[in-house]
């Protein structure tokens, strides 16, 4: 997509012109990765964090939070309860807990690879080169790091560094691909000092790092947290400040597909939580092709608190289950099966067969 065109979509508000970029992006979903709508089963293993992020809940210095860990055997249990449903994926998440060693990490991986059919996914923040490496020869399949915003000086902002040393997450996402990986990543839509230029180039970003997953969601900010208070994220009175709305977040998510049109995109919790008696079914008639049900314990779901009222934090695994089937149905689109892996990456591995 050109520039032009893509700043144009994210200024654009009349609701019937945005019905061609809905449009648009369906068709070039269906297009691309068919109407099968992957699920994956997410377990929040930790929600320890190193990190003093400005808008999470999990930032290290939040008193005000019950901490957790979930045992080896919790998650391997999580993960067979997701085989059991039918996911082709389990996405192993936390804060960026370094008392989720290297080596524990590894085993856990291993486990799951031999106990279940399932593909891993790993979002356990910024780590580095070797423990990478390490979780890819243990088997893990995917790692999602959102680079946030492709504004430096605004993801600075925000994200203080770790120990004095500045986050170059674009330097990871290209690591993780030469790993081996399939790679997600994604931004926040809304954050303050985010202009409509930002998001732009965040689209851009999407397309040149050539994306497995692409995960877009409005900033909410955690009360307990130095942005937790700030009004405006969602006035359009700012100015050039992108609005924090559910319907940006569907913007952008369009414009995610219309630029990888072979990635996974899943229509989020934060969408369910904005809106959550339809949220998450826009979001899959505008581009997205992924559900990411929630298997996590309920004793610890709640626990796990980015941003407060987060949806469905008191179900439990199988209701979760039966709630997104039905959702998928609905739509007249089919629940996926086997993996779903990336097409992208499928693709590229039919094209070297073919070469070789």
């Amino acid at each position: 997509m050109q520039r032009d065109e893509i700043t144009r979509w994210l200024r654009e508000e009349d609701e019937a012109s945005l019905e061609e970029l809905w449009r648009l992006a369906d068709e070039r979903r269906r297009a691309n990765v068919g109407d099968e709508v992957h699920l994956r089963g997410l377990i929040e293993i930790s929600n320890y964090c190193s990190r003093l992020c400005h808008y999470c809940g999990l930032r290290a210095d939040n008193v005000r939070i019950e901490r957790y860990r979930m045992t080896e055997n919790e998650i391997v249990e999580c993960a067979h309860q997701a085989a059991s449903f039918g996911y082709g994926t389990v996405v192993l998440q936390s804060g960026e807990d370094f008392g989720l060693s290297a080596d524990w990490v590894a085993k856990l991986v291993a486990r799951i690879k031999k106990e279940t059919p399932l593909a891993v996914t790993l979002s356990l923040g910024e780590r580095c080169d070797a423990d990478l490496a390490a979780w890819r020869d243990a088997g893990a399949d995917r790692y999602l790091l959102r680079f946030e915003t492709s504004n430096r000086e605004l993801f600075d902002k925000i994200h203080p560094p770790r120990k004095g040393k500045r986050s170059d997450r674009l330097a990871i996402l290209r690591r993780l691909r030469e790993l081996g990986y399939e790679t997600g990543s994604g931004v926040m839509i809304g954050i303050p000092g985010q202009t409509y230029d930002d998001l732009a180039d965040d689209v851009e970003t999407f397309a040149q790092l050539d994306l497995d997953m692409i995960g877009v969601g409005p900033f909410i900010a955690h009360p307990d947290t130095p942005l937790g208070g700030r009004p405006g994220a969602g006035d359009t009175a700012l100015g050039d400040q992108v609005p924090a709305t559910e319907l940006m977040t569907y913007k952008v998510m369009a414009l995610a597909r219309m630029a990888c049109p072979l990635a996974n995109i899943p229509s989020t919790s934060a969408l369910a939580t904005l809106n959550l008696e339809e949220g998450r079914e826009l979001g899959l008639v505008r581009g997205a092709n992924v559900v990411m049900p929630n298997v996590t314990p309920p004793d610890y779901r709640f626990k796990y608190e980015i941003y407060p009222a987060k949806a469905c934090i008191h179900e439990t695994a199988a209701a979760c289950h039966g709630c997104m089937k039905r959702r998928i149905t609905s739509l007249g689109r089919s629940v996926g099966v086997g993996r779903g892996d990336s097409p992208r990456r499928i693709r590229s591995r039919d094209t070297a067969v073919r070469a070789g």
